[in-house]
């Protein structure tokens, strides 16, 4: 067995299962009534930072395959980013339910008002189509070169993220500013390796034996 089919059939499964594993133990203790004293901030806060950190590990997967040269690690980048929308769309849900009743328009005049929410509003519906657009079939609609371009929506979903959860905070911003760093240092990351394959091979100078010499 390769290490992509091993990845495939061992790993992948294992991976699904543990991204699963912040969703359960909110189900858990939702049923057992142990989200605190405020479960709807609860779970808000808890999916909300289950959103940014899918984010970042989607992000990091391809930096982290460069590093290693472990290709099969691409395999879950999409398996990541669906888990992140899933969070997302929880976070938001809740937010729009247990918050404001289904009435999007008191969700609206959060958006315009609020600068913590535009951004949180920004992020997750510039997650919707990065969702829609991450099957094999949608790739070869857009092709290649549309379908990566469309995609580099997620570090602009990565900077909502990050100042949603930094003005959402406003006293203790340590948190909010890691993560930005993180998705800083991803970016920074991205762009020197689209330099690096940008710039022209150096090709070697050979002396010519017939030449003479100084």
């Amino acid at each position: 067995m390769t290490s992509t089919a091993a990845v495939r059939r061992i790993v992948k499964p294992v991976v699904f299962l543990a991204a699963l594993g912040p969703f359960g133990w909110l189900v858990y203790n939702a049923f057992w009534g142990d989200l605190g004293v405020n479960p709807v901030e609860t779970i808000t806060n808890y999916t909300g930072i289950w959103t940014l950190r899918f984010i970042v590990i989607t992000l990091a997967i391809t930096p982290v395959r460069w590093l290693t040269g472990f290709n099969p690690l691409i395999l879950f980048r999409r398996m990541t980013g669906l888990f992140a929308f899933f969070y997302g769309t929880l976070h938001f849900m809740t937010y729009f339910i247990l918050d404001h009743s289904l009435v999007f328009a008191g969700v609206w005049d959060d958006v315009v008002k609020r600068p913590y929410i535009t951004a949180g509003f920004t992020a997750f519906v510039l997650m919707i189509p990065l969702a829609l657009t991450s099957t094999q079939g949608w790739i070869r609609r857009l092709g290649g070169r549309k379908w990566n371009l469309l995609h580099r929506l997620i570090y602009i979903t990565a900077i909502g993220a990050v100042l949603h959860y930094f003005w959402k905070v406003k006293l203790d911003t340590t948190f909010p500013v890691y993560y930005g760093i993180l998705v800083g240092v991803l970016f920074a990351a991205r762009v020197w390796q689209r330099a690096r394959k940008a710039s022209p091979a150096r090709v070697p100078v050979r002396a010519n034996p017939g030449a003479p010499g100084l």
